[in-house]
């Protein structure tokens, strides 16, 4: 296997006792770091109506982070189309484009990032239709492009500005459909291993045997994210597993997260069903010390034949979410 490029994956999580504004701080002390130690990408996701992930416009947070770094590429994971009118997403990147030529990823998904009634908010003509998320693809590729039909009325809007190269488009999918969608389009797929950790070496696997070239891409490309923590202190690795099992379960409840710490959780006992749920949820994370969690990149690596790992890393103290960076930065000779 070709040495493995690491990647992040930010979603300006809002710690117990920290504002909403100290996490997007974070956010931007986090990718200049990244961008010192060697990462390749630094994507940003889109949430809404909650109050413990801050990032809810990605194409604004991504201007900012591209004009505090120098060379890694920033992106989003992912812009959630079916909120958004695809003309509109085309320009924003363009613009981004323009910007900082040749360091921009444009992710989209179709899950909404958010409840059934803010996405309805967000786009009261959303019928969470998967036909109207293929067409959406269609004229999102055509926007960026200039490429549209000549008997519709497409060719006649043109995404402003005009630019010279175009940010290559991603799927982020965690079932495989969309997989298949980037088979046929001929885009590059992330598979959210993070989300669900069942069945994505396959989903890749079908992928690059459907893959079909386009403009966008001659060979196909993919990723996987996954939750990651990697400390040389024992304790704090067995902390921050304590943290991770009881968000999986809160957030699987229904009842919505609220930022916790482990002294919040740490006598919290379980029923037998609530542990099968936790042995469950544990497949979505790597934790350990360097040595452990090395290991168990490359055999997720290896398990999704990628050269690529987008790593997801919230914690309780935002140093060891830096020095959990620095390490796997260290442990792979990113620098």
């Amino acid at each position: 296997m070709a040495d493995l490029h690491l990647s992040i994956l930010d979603q300006s999580p809002v710690r117990k006792g920290v504002t909403a504004q100290q996490a997007v701080q974070e956010t931007i002390e986090l990718v200049k770091l990244a961008d010192k130690l060697g990462y390749t990408r630094f994507w940003v996701s889109e949430h809404h109506n909650t109050t413990t992930l801050a990032g809810s416009t990605p194409e604004v947070l991504i201007a900012h982070l591209a004009g505090e770094t120098k060379r890694i590429r920033l992106g989003s994971g992912g812009i959630m189309l079916p909120n958004h009118s695809a003309l509109k997403v085309a320009e924003n990147f363009r613009m981004l484009e323009v910007l900082f030529p040749g360091r921009i990823d444009l992710g989209i998904g179709r899950a909404p990032g958010t409840d059934r009634i803010t996405a309805s908010v967000l786009n009261p003509s959303n019928r969470w239709n998967e036909q109207d998320f293929i067409e959406q693809i269609i004229d999102l590729q055509n926007y960026l492009h200039d490429t549209a039909d000549t008997n519709s009325a497409q060719p006649r809007i043109i995404a402003i500005p005009q630019a010279e190269t175009v940010p290559p488009l991603w799927l982020l999918t965690s079932s495989g459909q969309s997989g298949l969608f980037a088979a046929h389009f001929g885009l590059a797929v992330a598979f959210a291993h993070f989300i669900n950790p069942i069945g994505g070496p396959e989903a890749i696997k079908l992928y690059r045997n459907r893959f079909q070239p386009s403009l966008e891409l001659k060979q196909p490309e993919a990723n996987v994210a996954i939750f990651v923590f990697c400390s040389e202190d024992e304790e704090k690795v067995k902390q921050h597993q304590a943290v991770m099992d009881y968000r999986f379960l809160q957030l699987e409840k229904g009842g919505g997260l609220v930022p916790i710490t482990y002294q919040d959780i740490k006598d919290v006992l379980y029923t037998s069903f609530e542990q099968e749920r936790i042995a469950h949820n544990r497949k979505r994370t790597i934790t350990g010390n360097p040595g452990e969690v090395k290991s168990k990149l490359l055999q997720l690596a290896k398990d999704y034949q990628t050269t690529e790992i987008m790593t997801v890393t919230i914690t309780e103290h935002f140093e060891d979410r830096l020095r959990s960076y620095e390490l796997l930065a260290d442990m792979f000779g990113l620098y």
